[in-house]
């Protein structure tokens, strides 16, 4: 009884102040992933608008593999935060030993198809400047790939035991190593010629692989994970460690390559409409893509806590845990849908001084302001339902959402109405708000299930 009353019932207020101190370092370090593009957009753009299109051509199609990557690597953490709520160190060690041999694999294959991918871009309908831009941008791009996806390794094994602050600082560090490595490459300083985007490319690349030292630097140095060095010569690749893995890894990349696959496809579409239009849209996607990146820190939090009061078989819980992360996702996607309404003409200037593309750029994050309840409350939900490990119906959802009726309608609005971009944002407003209300439903139909099992079961236990 005493260990039950350990794990007395939370009020919200409690689940608020929990999900805050989890989700706050994880969205920090979430953004920092965003935050790398963003300093590469905003240098870059002063360089003009075709380097600027180009950035935004290029992070759009390598968007479809940097996700994918990380998608497959979140399966670990709503495992090892089950088996951290069974209290169980050595299987924690176990899962990441797995988890490490499946993402070393996936940074390969992902590091080949970015450079398929680079043999592609004349036949997307792009400006000649552009193709030529990017294609340089990612041939050294797609090596970060194989450091980024060792770092997620050790960052979602951190996250799955609720320790997230190391890959928060560590983020941070080398998003400002990154800021200043652009300075001397893209511009020319300190004795280097002047790389433009390349030079972009090339500070991302070391960067990350400073990421992923430090990362492995933290989880051999730190007490807190000792068990881990304790552990990890015991354990074996085992078949079924991978199964779970990937059968939790595999359907949540799918989740992450539909949405961001359909909106590189959405930059694709911009392109045929001219330069000013996809640089109009990179300053938009870029701005939404860190409000977003917010937002999953909040999903990472609902993920890892539902996970853990599963594993503790905590029904109560683990609804209260899911629905507060929602409710706050809500009221801060609320808030930045005011600024992006409120500074829709200024949050431009940061990145270029064309006034077309401004004014355009302007119009896109009022839409942006329109979907971002749906945008925030979509993917929290999402979150929640991988602490339930439930992955598949839900890649189903998003699947539906933006290949079914969010991309064929911005189609349409764009180029059958004459909505233009404009229209392109309104097709995937109705995506966003089709996922949302879809994955808010899943969790709500089976929280209901799980706790009418607990009550059979104390029923027969009475009889």
């Amino acid at each position: 009884m005493g260990k039950a009353l350990g794990r007395r019932r939370m009020n919200y207020r409690e689940h608020f102040k929990k999900n805050f101190h989890f989700a706050y370092p994880v969205t920090l370090s979430q953004m920092g992933h965003m935050l790398v593009g963003l300093a590469d957009s905003v240098m870059v753009g002063h360089l003009g608008k075709g380097p600027l299109a180009a950035a935004s051509f290029a992070n759009s199609v390598f968007a479809v593999v940097f996700t994918f990557g990380i998608g497959v690597s979140v399966g670990l953490s709503p495992l090892v935060a089950k088996t951290a709520g069974e209290g169980d160190n050595r299987q924690v060690v176990g899962l990441f030993k797995n988890s490490l041999v499946i993402n070393s694999v996936m940074g390969l294959v992902l590091l080949l198809l970015t450079f398929g991918l680079m043999y592609t871009l004349p036949y997307m309908g792009q400006p000649q400047e552009v193709n030529d831009l990017a294609g340089s941008y990612l041939s050294i791009l797609g090596w970060s790939v194989l450091p980024l996806m060792l770092f997620q390794t050790g960052r979602q094994l951190a996250e799955g035991l609720a320790i997230t602050k190391q890959a928060m600082f560590i983020t941070l560090f080398c998003n400002v190593l990154n800021v200043g490595m652009n300075y001397v490459f893209i511009y020319g300083h300190y004795g280097f010629e002047p790389m433009g985007l390349y030079g972009a490319g090339l500070a991302t690349f070391i960067s990350r692989i400073v990421m992923a030292v430090l990362m492995f630097w933290f989880l051999l140095r730190s007490k807190r994970m000792s068990f881990l060095s304790k552990f990890y010569g015991q354990v074996k690749i085992e078949k079924e460690k991978l199964r779970k893995l990937l059968k939790l890894g595999l359907p949540t990349g799918l989740q992450t390559l539909f949405e961001v696959s359909a909106f590189s496809f959405a930059a694709v579409m911009c392109g045929w409409l001219g330069t000013t239009a996809l640089a109009a849209h990179q300053i938009a996607w870029n701005v939404c893509s860190i409000t977003y990146m917010m937002a999953t820190g909040i999903a990472s939090a609902a993920m890892v806590r539902v996970g853990n009061r599963l594993g503790a078989k905590d029904l109560e819980g683990l609804k209260k845990a899911g629905y507060s992360n929602m409710f706050m996702v809500v009221v801060f996607m609320s808030a930045v849908a005011l600024c992006y309404t409120l500074f829709r003409h200024i949050i431009p200037t940061f990145y270029i001084d064309d006034a077309k593309v401004i004014l355009l750029a302007g119009e896109l994050l009022v839409v942006a302001a329109l979907f971002q309840l749906s945008d925030g409350l979509q993917v929290v939900a999402n979150g929640a339902l991988r602490g339930l490990q439930d992955v598949k119906i839900p890649s189903v959802f998003v699947l539906m959402a933006y290949w079914v009726a969010g991309l064929p309608m911005a189609y349409l609005l764009a180029f059958e109405f004459g909505l233009g971009t404009v229209g392109i944002w309104y097709g995937f407003l109705i995506g966003l708000t089709v996922t949302a209300l879809c994955c808010v439903w899943r969790f709500r139909n089976l929280t209901r299930k799980l706790v009418g099992k607990e009550a059979g079961a104390k029923m027969i236990l009475q009889d």
